[in-house]
């Protein structure tokens, strides 16, 4: 019995093993090329996942892609991908600049373009949830379908966009100050949003349960930031750090700290990813530590972690399940709205705000950048079975598509006084990022 066990756990780690190997390979090949025409290295490796899904490895090579990865448990990648999650949020809500959202030069244009970037895309994305529930999403609760379509649209991929600011040299240019900080406050309120309407989907607008559910987490918060948080301060002050290195123990309490967090967020109902995030916040005051943690733990999570979640998501996307023209029609309708109400919205505000023609396009299309936080939240709805498989492959295409258009819109469209001397195509900085 012993034995049959054993054998089984070697089958597992054998094809968990090839898998991983396929994935690491692939993501940075692609994630080269992507560099090469001038795109960060994270869509690359977003589209690696997808052409190792049904899309295309599983359209030409049926029985090879069925070996690597429908013959083992999916299980191990999918932990895997789900822990490379909790500490990408971490890190994202560690680098967390709660300071560029109050510089007074740039209030008004920041709460413009913060307030048309989330209320615009939310209002259009909840319409064509609603017009589309019946045909794309029959069986499905149609407030919980519509609302995670209008979260869908409504996010901002901040991590990424902030290394292409860096690419483009505007991190302490009026535009990229503006934008980065219109896109942290839009995905802070994307995020609360996206506890509430998860909290609906998982209790079918059962208003008490809901209630406990968010007086659950606001108590958490209230003792993350309050309670938790001044002896953590403390706590890390005993660990001082040493030409930016990360001493071994304080990885290991970090750890200990982020996964601690998931677990409550998880227990809650909440995602557990959203708890890594709060990990991150209530120690975002620490700079030095945040250097640390990329100096130290970046580079793996990039080359590990992120492809596997990449991977995990190109294989539920099969864009051969658009197999008519009214899917099609679907799809382009959603990338029209998605494009409309992101740039569009957001390119009005600046306008309001004061900013002209070209800086307010370039801002709609930074922040039309959805990239991996758009596949973090549509992977969510996917699996509260909120969305199904045709409606996740639309949203697929709709998040690559905005962020491959990021970087050639800036190149167009960016004032000539802002734009790098020498070849635009190659970038100033090396994207070994997160997005």
């Amino acid at each position: 019995m012993q034995t049959t066990s054993f054998q089984q756990l070697e089958t597992l780690l054998f094809f968990t093993l090839g898998q991983l190997m396929v994935i690491i390979v692939a993501a940075r090949l692609m994630g080269a090329f992507a560099q090469r025409i001038g795109q960060p290295r994270a869509v690359g490796e977003i589209i690696a996942g997808l052409l190792l899904g049904p899309s295309l490895l599983g359209s030409l090579a049926p029985d090879l892609f069925n070996a690597l990865f429908k013959a083992g448990n999916p299980t191990p990648l999918t932990i895997m991908s789900q822990i490379g999650l909790i500490l990408l949020m971490f890190q994202v809500g560690l680098e967390f600049d709660f300071s560029s959202l109050i510089k007074r030069a740039y209030r008004k244009a920041t709460f413009l373009i913060t307030a048309a970037g989330i209320s615009i895309p939310f209002i259009i994305g909840f319409s064509f949830g609603t017009l589309s529930q019946p045909m794309l999403a029959s069986g499905i609760d149609p407030l919980a379908y519509s609302l995670f379509i209008a979260i869908a649209l409504s996010i901002t991929a901040v991590p990424i966009l902030g290394r292409i600011l860096m690419e483009f040299q505007l991190t302490r240019h009026q535009l990229g100050v503006i934008t980065i900080a219109a896109a942290a406050a839009n995905d802070a309120i994307g995020w609360i949003l996206l506890t509430l309407v998860a909290a609906i989907a998982n209790h079918h607008l059962d208003f008490e349960a809901i209630l406990q559910q968010i007086a659950g987490l606001m108590l958490y918060l209230v003792g993350a930031f309050w309670l938790i948080r001044p002896l953590l301060l403390r706590l890390l002050n005993q660990f001082p750090l040493k030409e930016g290195r990360l001493p071994p123990d304080l990885l290991a309490i970090l750890l200990v700290i982020i996964f601690g967090s998931a677990m409550i967020t998880s227990h809650l109902g909440i995602f557990a990813i959203f708890g890594g995030f709060v990990a991150g916040l209530i120690l975002h005051q620490r700079r030095d530590l945040a250097r640390a943690w990329e100096a130290r733990v970046n580079d793996f999570l990039s080359v590990f972690f992120l492809p596997i979640f990449f991977t995990y998501t190109g294989l539920r996307t099969d864009i051969g399940s658009l197999q008519s023209l009214e899917l099609w029609g679907w799809c382009a309708l959603l990338l029209a709205l998605a494009f409309a109400a992101k740039l569009g919205g957001c390119f009005i505000a600046a306008r309001f705000a004061g900013l002209n023609q070209k800086e307010s396009l370039c801002i709609g299309i930074m922040m039309n950048t959805r990239a991996l936080m758009e596949l973090i939240v549509i992977n969510l709805g996917h699996d509260l079975g909120v969305i199904p498989p045709e409606v996740f492959t639309m949203l697929v295409i709709m998040a690559i598509s905005s962020t491959l258009l990021t970087a050639p819109g800036l190149r167009c469209w960016l004032p000539k006084e802002l734009k790098k001397p020498g070849d635009p195509s190659k970038p100033s900085v090396d994207h070994q990022e997160v997005l």
